[in-house]
């Protein structure tokens, strides 16, 4: 059977608001295509404005009304919006504070008297004495005390909505007569509020309730349940409050004091983390208009609270987005906030997958000139920041019995003993610091480094692992955008020296290698002089084999940079002399991957390597040409190379054609050093033209092109 295409729903003429409720939620799941959430919304509005048939309650109502705010705010009219507001006044602040009466259960018995209602009581069950919050609590409630606490949950959302429109706020810029104009309201509120345009009525009132809620959330809970609730009422009326403040500042300097009172009381306590959170935005908001200091509070925000809760995930969530979304507010207003990044990555660290897209858009603001480095670092030593977290959190759970200090004489066997130990103290608190530290050395983490590599399995260290790439490659291209010839030249060495200090996780490791190679080009194309300045560096990196065997494509892309960078082109320092010492370094390197010995296995190099030596040998020699008889003898032994019994045991036959190509492109070059010279040096004027440019090679296009052109006439081979 077909659907039938002529059934319409309305809810034009349903008088029962239970079913009007059932009906709405109907046509609002169905979107808006014939404007059905507009008529649900004059409904609603229209029947709160009336009085309701005998038996009927508003309370089924405002739900619905509350999604319909949501799905389209512009379907209510302003003269509907000031109905609502008003009714909203009246249900906030004049809701009964007896207790409601008891369905009775009938009998003929039955005793009126025993179900006499009493008065609502606090959190702490003494009786309510100011008006009703959500925070009175009864046995039985009234309509309008339901009300009530329905209108709380969405007032912040009909603040958001209509709260701002059409109102005026004093000139924030002239304090001494905004204090006056303050002094001024205060004392006249009481008399004067029923005087005021609905949304300022609803403002007025909305503040009283919520100062109301900040006094009972002062009170000592006799149950748990309570306790949380006064938490999450906490929360959400520092939060209306600073948007009162928004929409009318002369409501800040009756705010600050309350918050400042309410953030010493509990700042002390950590299950009130997440009520600090809209505490701080407030400030962040006002402080400035109200010329006040609250680097005090922005201070143990960030210092406190990510060093205790970092474990606890949707704290870690709500905290990281409340400073992504402050990000350049805080950047721009507090040093706290970037001196405070190691305490931030904890939460990274322990929570690495929900985290990771938030931390993406954070990461930029942490960063700059001060502590690029540091964080450089930081995210290197990511993995066993987890790992040391782990063990921290572990070492609190410890009975106080195993909490005895270690005997110092005595080398650790656990993690968690070396977590006491004097030998590793120093090392974990730098590890685990709440704030920059620029002036310590992070090569004091080695031993730990190898002490937590117990942990190197562990699956929240692994997950940990896998974001690190992804940052690093996002710190270079933001690093780079500012950094000065100081800073790569710094980052240069870090990233050759931190490529012998990782965390001991095979695939972190690899993955790490090949962002730093990739990042290492890119800094060398931006400072091209650092291959000069840094001449002794490089030649100690480029002298180990050892570096070829455990970091090939770090040290593949750093010979490559020599080849390309090593020029007066590049650098007027640059000498004859420079580049002989480059080139016999490399030689000797070449040499020993590829000498032929008896009885010897030939290490298993990968043809590019190979490929990339040979190619800056003969680029240098093309710089400094006394060099080019010895490259070229050189090159004239790689057919007897790729052809020995060994090398063919070890390198396919794809492989070694690679490598015979690559050195007979080079010697046939190397016969015309004028020609050889333009192509690796090319002048600044055809540098840059599409003839020179280097793709997925380690030379340009032309190298080939010459090379064919010498066999077409010589049918020169070496060998």
């Amino acid at each position: 059977m077909s659907p039938c295409n002529e059934l319409i729903l309305s809810c034009d003429e349903v008088q029962d608001t239970k079913l009007l409720s059932l009906i709405s939620s109907i046509l609002l799941a169905q979107g808006n295509k014939k404007a059905e959430v507009s008529a649900v919304g004059q409904r609603i509005v229209k029947l709160l404005e009336g009085r309701l048939p005998e038996g009927q309650s508003s309370r089924h109502l405002l739900p619905v009304l509350s999604n319909v705010i949501s799905l389209s705010p512009v379907s209510l009219t302003e003269e509907q919006t000031n109905v609502v507001s008003k009714k909203m006044v009246d249900w906030l602040r004049y809701a009964s504070i007896q207790q409601g009466v008891p369905q009775p259960s009938g009998g003929f018995f039955s005793n009126p008297r025993a179900r006499q209602p009493g008065p609502v009581t606090e959190v702490d069950g003494a009786i309510a004495t100011d008006f009703f919050t959500v925070l009175s609590l009864g046995q039985h409630y009234t309509e309008d005390q339901w009300l009530n606490m329905q209108a709380f949950s969405m007032l912040r959302k009909w603040l958001l909505c209509y709260g701002g429109e059409g109102m005026s706020t004093p000139n924030s810029d002239d304090r001494s007569e905004m204090d006056g104009s303050v002094m001024s309201m205060v004392s006249t509120t009481s008399t004067s509020s029923h005087l005021l345009p609905p949304k300022e009525r609803l403002r007025e009132k909305a503040f009283e309730y919520c100062q109301r809620l900040i006094e009972q959330s002062n009170r000592r809970a006799l149950k748990k349940a309570d306790g949380e609730l006064q938490k999450a009422c906490l929360i959400e009326a520092v939060t209306i409050l600073d948007i009162i403040c928004k929409q009318d500042s002369s409501y800040v300097y009756r705010t600050l004091s309350s918050l400042k009172i309410l953030h010493d009381r509990i700042s002390g306590d950590v299950t009130y983390a997440r009520a600090l959170l809209p505490i701080a935005q407030f400030f962040l908001n006002h402080s400035e208009m109200a010329a006040v200091d609250s680097d005090a509070i922005y201070k143990h925000l960030f210092t406190e609270i990510p060093a205790q809760l970092f474990h606890n995930p949707s704290l870690a969530f709500e905290f990281i987005q409340f400073c992504k979304d402050n990000s350049q507010l805080f950047t721009d207003t507090s040093s706290i906030f970037r001196q405070s990044f190691p305490n931030l990555f904890k939460f990274l660290a322990w929570n690495s997958p929900p985290l990771i897209s938030e931390f993406v858009d954070l990461l930029p603001f942490l960063l700059d000139a001060g502590t690029a480095i540091e964080i450089f670092h930081l995210l290197l030593d990511l993995p066993c920041l987890t790992a040391a977290l782990d063990i921290q959190l572990r070492s609190t759970s410890l009975p106080a019995s195993e909490k005895a200090s270690c005997d110092p004489a005595v080398k650790p066997a656990t993690c968690l003993e070396a977590f006491r130990h004097p030998l590793y103290k120093s090392m974990f608190q730098y590890l685990l610091r709440v704030e920059a530290s620029p002036e310590d050395s992070p090569e004091r983490l080695i031993p730990l480094r190898q002490l937590l590599g117990s942990l190197a399995s562990s699956p929240r260290v692994v997950q940990c692992a896998d974001t690190v790439p992804v940052l690093l490659e996002l710190f270079f291209s933001v690093v780079t955008e500012f950094a000065d010839k100081l800073l790569i030249n710094q980052l240069v060495l870090l990233v050759l020296q931190r490529s012998d200090q990782l965390y001991e996780i095979p695939a972190f490791k690899d993955d790490v290698y090949r962002v730093l190679s990739s990042q290492l080009l890119t800094l060398c194309k931006l400072h091209p002089a650092l291959i000069v300045e840094l001449s002794k560096e490089l030649l100690e990196f480029l002298g180990s084999v050892g570096n070829i065997r455990n970091k090939e494509a770090l040290y593949t892309h750093m010979v490559w940079a020599i080849g390309e960078y090593m020029s007066v082109s590049y650098d007027k320092r640059c000498t004859v002399e420079q580049i002989n010492r480059f080139f016999e370094a490399l030689e000797a390197m070449l040499f020993e991957i590829t000498q032929l010995r008896p009885l010897a296995s030939i290490p298993n190099y990968a043809p590019r390597v190979i490929t990339v030596l040979m190619t800056t040998l003969t680029k240098l020699a093309s710089r400094s040409q006394d060099l080019i008889p010895r490259v070229s003898l050189f090159l004239s032994k790689m057919r007897m190379f790729v052809q020995s019994p060994a090398v063919t045991s070890v390198y396919c036959e794809e492989d070694r054609e690679e490598i015979l190509i690559r050195a007979t492109e080079l010697m046939n070059l190397l016969k015309m050093p004028s020609v050889a010279q333009f192509v690796f040096t090319p002048p600044a004027d055809v540098a840059s033209t599409q003839f020179q440019r280097d793709t997925n090679e380690s030379l340009p296009f032309a190298l080939r092109m010459v090379s064919r052109l010498l066999e077409g006439g010589a049918g020169f081979m070496p060998g």
